[in-house]
């Protein structure tokens, strides 16, 4: 570890250079920059999550601390090259004064070049991430709705104000839930008639799973609220049944289906290094995210309200055409018989 008090961003970038130049690594293996925007009570979560992350993607991480009061502006920094954190760098940067103001001033000075640049808020994101200095020089915006004591505000934050290259890892948290719902679809099954998703009071993945089935299968979509963890549930409403996956435990999940033997499968609740990881596998932009968030406004609450299958179902119209043939042979019976013989 390489501590640097009272620095520059120039003399920060030089001690990089040379402790990679005496370990005999070179930095282009980098494949893109982090940069970390946090405060100090959560700096080691988020910087042991990046680190996991730099295992699978070599990087640079720069974690953002900026620190306001009156002090003077001043700039402390903590360098570690490769060791326990990874194949990568890792540079904690404490921004006091006027200077914590001005994270961009900082950073940008110290991205690697000709690669991609990534930012993460992994708690209290700006209303619009895109408008900040240094999410403008990003190609991907990575925001934490899940880490907010209100989720569904932040959600709506992130709905009003999303441009393209944004993503949040509450929708990272659902990509096994898809994942299975799209392999149960695959099999034969009835026409969907709507969707119910069970999960934790005011929980930001809850709606955005809603939303994602709303908008792919064109049908209605609520969420129930549970006492959680997370997601709890999916049914899955349909002609000739139900699909459902129940996870009361955030570990394993049960699939059912109406008229065959149920299956158990394992989706654990990841760890935000995971989910991060997941999120920095590509760097253009979600588009099904995008128009996911069109559709949280459209999901309802509690449970649907859908017409009974003996009103909509094929058995219903097979009923009554054998009624009416019922009546009309009544009808002939009581004919007088000279009438019937002349018929």
């Amino acid at each position: 570890m390489i501590r640097l008090e009272d620095t520059t961003g120039s003399d920060i970038s030089r001690a990089i250079n040379e402790e990679r130049h005496r370990m005999g690594a070179m930095a282009t293996g980098m494949v893109m920059t982090l940069i970390v925007l946090t405060d100090e009570a959560n700096q080691a979560d988020a910087t042991q999550a990046a680190s996991f992350a730099a295992q699978e993607h070599p990087m640079r991480i720069l974690v953002m601390i900026p620190r306001r009061g009156r002090a003077s502006p001043r700039l402390d920094a903590e360098i570690s090259v490769g060791g326990d954190d990874g194949p990568g760098e890792v540079a904690l940067l404490r921004l006091r004064g006027e200077l914590s103001q001005h994270p961009g001033s900082v950073a940008i000075p110290l991205l690697l070049t000709d690669t991609p640049v990534v930012t993460w808020w992994p708690h209290d994101a700006p209303a619009s991430p895109y408008e900040t200095t240094i999410g403008s020089h990003s190609q991907r915006r990575i925001t934490s709705a899940m880490a907010s004591t209100r989720q569904l505000v932040a959600l709506q934050e992130r709905i009003e104000h999303y441009h393209p290259g944004d993503t949040d890892l509450s929708w990272t948290s659902i990509t096994g839930w898809r994942t299975l719902l799209a392999t149960a679809l695959d099999q034969p099954h009835g026409k969907i008639l709507g969707a119910e998703v069970s999960g934790q009071r005011s929980h930001a993945a809850d709606h955005l799973l809603a939303a994602w089935l709303q908008s792919r299968l064109k049908v209605p979509a609520n969420v129930i609220a549970t006492r959680g963890p997370g997601i709890t549930a999916v049914r899955l409403i349909t002609t000739t049944g139900e699909i459902a996956i129940n996870r009361p435990d955030g570990a394993v999940a049960k699939l059912h289906r109406t008229g065959l033997p149920s299956a158990t499968i394992a989706l654990p609740r990841r760890t935000t290094g995971d989910l991060l990881a997941e999120e920095l596998r590509w760097l253009d932009a979600d588009e099904v995210y995008g128009e996911t968030l069109k559709a949280v406004g459209k999901v309802g609450q509690g449970r649907l309200e859908l017409p009974s299958r003996a009103q909509s179902g094929p058995t219903s119209g097979k009923k009554r055409g054998t009624k009416k043939k019922s009546t009309k042979k009544k009808a002939a019976a009581q004919k007088p018989a000279s009438k019937r013989k002349k018929a």
